[in-house]
Formats: structure tokens, C-alpha cells, sequence
């Protein structure tokens, strides 16, 4: 850019015409004008300096932000090789002992968290020193034990929801698939996988639990944990809407990510925090908090943050003892049970050749077709029984009759319209060799008793069942029903 497109038009046209020979002149700019122009290329300068520096300052920031998150991936690493390595844990075996192939020992200190407050155990593996053993943990208790002043590391946990009791202490008793020495060391490796389904079950119990309290008041009276379901019995009524409710306010306190706080209060302390918990407790007593959601003395293993649980599902409801048992599922095991329900419906929808959600609509239409044929059914049945009875020689005083397929209905119904015509024993036996018999007999005639004919049945050809003396029914398997009939005729 020349310095004659620093000035203005005006300016140009009046010194143009002052100039003798504008051919030979020079256009040179005033002092002031110059001064303007020399400040304008410094700030320029200043604006590319400032530019430079801001790109400097970004790639900086881009760097640093490269180096945390490499810093963050290996911490996670680490971390993953920590948990699938069971967070291995070196002991000695203090005790042993062994009864029918099985071996109990304890340890001067433990990791593994003992079956109790309605949790099962942890399990895993001990690693012997030299790495060429191993022994299977199998289960994983708890009993108390009179203190004696030589508690061990790890020897005080009890399962009095989160209360370590001042005159006994807990001994932690490992059962294991093979005889090891005491003074053995060993790595205590946990299988972590099935303690984090634990965990994210039992905090997920914790927050559905925090949630029925603060909005009906119920108290969490039963809690059963297991590999296979979670229980939680509350003493009082809740209905299904209410508990779709609570199931939807449960997953977003899981998703909020909320901090999970397990700690020792102090006793001054503790006598003012509003926890939950089934019993009073003294000691050392540990309170697990999810910040405003629940407060509860609790001794397990639980996750850090709420979002760890990742999904809670209520798969469960039923009255129980003037209140209700919650069924529930978190984390792996509920992704596992909307996995299997959704297989469920999308093979039905293939079956219907319908969209899923009308899946219900196709069932309850073939529901209704199925009873109509059966009603249709039980009528030509009870025709044909009819009709049956109607060609029977009536001066026969026992009839007894064999037939593939009949239900109850219609068994009582032939031996009621046979008693009607014949005065003696009356039976009909349903089925086949290869899956049994069922049978009705009866009778109208006051002096003969059907008891009889039960016990005949129950002593020669091993059957079950019974009644009155009017009508006894039963099952039995034979391979010769022809020698049944005739002990009754």
C-alpha cells in the first residue's frame, strides 16, 4: 500500500493544483499527517504483536489440555489393571481348619467382604507367594467373637449395619477349595466384577429406600441381596403408579452422579445425624450418605458416585405382611433383564407379524379366540359325553371308562350322569401309559363307599389321591390300565 491511500480526497485535489509541474513534484505529507500515519502503523504492529501472542497462548492451552487428558487415560488404565487385577491384597493364614473336604481359614487381614445385613459374600482366588498355587474362595463369613484385646487388622468389620461393638469383635472366616498351612502368605484377589454388581445394588437399594422414606415414611424392614435378585421389604402400602414414580426419581439421583460418602462419625456427632437404621447402635458406627437423598448406617461396599449404578429397574411388586416386597435390578444385571425382555417382545412381534407396541392388542385377540374355542369345545365335548352315556347298558351295576383326553370338568361331569343310571362304582380314567392316568370314581348308592376303591388303588397299583365316600380322585401310572379297570368292575 503507497502512503498517497493514507489521505483523503480533498487533501489530494488541493495540492495538486498548488504544484507548478505535477509531473516533476513530489506528494509528500504533512508533519501531523505523518505522525498519524507513524502511530497507525504502530498499531498495527501492536494488534499483529497481540494476535501472535493469543495464538501462542491457545496452542499453550491446547497442549496442556493434550497433557491432562494423556494423564487422565493413563490414571484410568492404571486403574483398570488395578480392578482387574481384584486389588490384591497380601496375608497370612492365622487359623485353619478342615471338615469333609472342606477348609475354613482366617486371615490376619482381609479384603473380602463377608456374607451379612442380607448381602452374600465376596469370592475370588488366594495366591500363594511363589504363584504356582492357588486356592478357590468360596464364601466369605462372619461370627463375633469375646474381645480379648488382640483384634486383628481387618478383624473388627460386623455386619450390625455398619456398628463395630465395643466388647466382641467380628472373626472374618474364608472357606476355601484346598487345605493351606497356617503361616502361609497369600495375595487375596476379589473377583471385582461381582463385587461392583453388588455395590451398584446396594447403593441403588440405598437410594430407592432414602426415596420411599422421605415421601411415605416407610421403613425398609427386610433387604435381601443375591446373585439371582434384589428385595426390599417396606411396612407399608405402595401402589404400582406410586412405584413407577419412585423407580423415575431413583434413576435421576443415578444419573446427577451424586458423590456417595461413607465415613465414622464422631459420637457427639452421630447422636444428631438423621440416620436409617433398623436397630439402635453404639460405637463405631458407619453412616453411608448420598447427599439429599439418604442417610443410612450401612457396613457394605458401596460406589463412589451414584452414576456408577448406571440404571435401576423395578422388575418386582407384591403385598407382603400389611406392606410391600420391591423387586430390583441395577446396573449390568438390569441392562441384562431389558436385554432379555426386549428378545422377548421382538420375537412375539415376528410371531404376530405386528410393531411391538401392539404385541399386547395381537395376545389379548389370540387369548380371547383360544377361550371361545374352548367353550366351543366343552360343548361338543359334553355332547359327545352325552350321547355316550345315553348307548352305556344301563342293568350294569359298575362302569368304568377309559379316555385320552378330558379335562376335570368333564371327568366329574361323565361320572356324574354314570352314577345317575348305575348304582355302583362309577369311574373314568384320563390319559396314557407313557404320562399317566387321572382318575374320578363315584357313586350314588349310600351303601357302597369310593374309599374303598381308593385304597385298593393306592395298595396294588401305587396311585395318589382321595375323597369322600360319594367320590375319590387320584392319579397313577401303569402300563396296564385294562387290569385296573377290571379290579374295579
Amino acid at each position: 500500500m503507497t502512503e498517497e491511500l493514507y489521505y483523503t480526497s480533498a487533501y489530494i485535489s488541493e495540492f495538486v493544483a498548488k504544484v507548478v509541474d505535477c509531473r516533476k513534484c513530489e506528494i509528500n505529507p504533512s508533519k501531523a499527517q505523518a505522525s498519524e500515519m507513524q502511530a497507525s502503523k504502530e498499531q498495527a504492529s501492536k494488534e499483529q504483536a497481540s494476535k501472535e501472542q493469543a495464538s501462542k497462548e491457545q496452542a499453550s492451552k491446547e497442549q496442556a489440555s493434550k497433557e491432562q487428558a494423556s494423564k487422565e487415560q493413563a490414571s484410568k488404565e492404571q486403574a483398570s489393571k488395578a480392578q482387574a487385577s481384584g486389588n490384591a491384597e497380601t496375608s497370612k493364614i492365622t487359623e485353619a481348619s478342615n471338615s469333609q473336604d472342606m477348609y475354613e481359614i482366617i486371615l490376619d487381614k482381609t479384603a473380602f467382604f463377608p456374607e451379612q445385613g442380607g448381602q452374600g459374600s465376596d469370592g475370588g482366588v488366594l495366591e500363594f507367594e511363589d504363584g504356582a498355587k492357588r486356592a478357590q474362595v468360596l464364601h466369605v463369613s462372619i461370627s463375633e467373637q469375646e474381645c480379648d484385646g488382640k483384634m486383628n487388622e481387618g478383624d473388627n468389620l460386623d455386619g450390625n449395619a455398619g456398628n463395630k461393638p465395643d466388647k466382641h469383635f467380628a472373626m472374618i472366616r474364608h472357606l476355601v477349595d484346598r487345605e493351606i498351612p497356617v503361616g502361609t502368605t497369600v495375595h487375596g484377589v476379589i473377583d471385582f466384577s461381582h463385587r461392583f454388581s453388588n455395590m451398584q445394588q446396594h447403593t441403588g437399594e440405598h437410594i430407592f429406600s432414602g426415596l420411599v422414606c422421605s415421601r411415605f415414611g416407610y421403613d425398609n424392614v427386610g433387604f435381601h441381596l443375591s446373585d439371582s435378585e434384589v428385595t426390599m421389604d417396606y411396612n407399608g402400602p405402595i401402589t404400582q403408579e406410586e412405584i413407577k414414580e419412585i423407580e423415575a426419581k431413583a434413576n435421576e439421583v443415578i444419573w446427577q452422579n451424586l458423590e456417595v460418602l461413607c465415613e465414622f462419625p464422631e459420637e457427639s456427632r452421630l447422636e444428631n445425624i438423621p440416620y436409617r437404621s433398623k436397630k439402635e447402635l453404639t460405637g463405631d458406627v458407619r453412616i453411608v450418605t448420598i447427599p439429599g437423598v439418604d442417610i443410612c448406617a450401612c457396613c457394605a461396599p458401596h460406589v463412589l458416585r451414584t452414576g456408577e449404578i448406571g440404571l435401576l429397574k423395578v422388575v418386582g411388586l407384591q403385598n407382603y405382611k400389611g406392606g410391600v416386597r420391591v423387586y430390583i435390578l441395577c446396573g449390568k444385571r438390569a441392562m441384562d433383564y431389558l436385554n432379555k425382555e426386549h428378545e422377548i417382545v421382538s420375537e412375539l412381534s415376528g410371531m404376530f407379524t405386528t410393531a411391538s407396541e401392539n404385541v399386547i392388542t395381537a395376545v389379548k385377540k389370540l387369548s380371547n379366540a383360544n377361550s371361545e374355542l374352548k367353550q366351543e369345545l366343552s360343548e361338543a365335548t359334553s355332547a359327545l359325553i352325552e350321547a355316550e352315556v345315553k348307548e352305556i347298558d344301563k342293568t350294569l351295576e359298575n362302569v368304568v371308562l377309559i379316555k385320552k383326553n378330558l379335562d376335570s370338568n368333564a371327568m366329574r361331569k361323565l361320572v356324574n350322569l354314570l352314577t345317575a343310571d348305575h348304582s355302583g362304582f362309577c369311574g373314568v380314567f384320563a390319559g396314557s401309559t407313557a404320562e399317566g392316568y387321572r382318575f374320578i370314581v363315584g357313586t350314588s348308592n349310600k351303601d357302597k363307599d369310593c374309599r374303598e376303591i381308593a385304597n385298593m388303588l393306592r395298595t396294588q397299583f401305587g396311585a395318589k389321591g382321595g375323597g369322600s365316600a360319594q367320590m375319590v380322585q387320584g392319579s397313577l401310572k401303569t402300563d396296564d390300565i385294562e387290569a385296573v379297570v377290571d379290579a374295579i368292575k
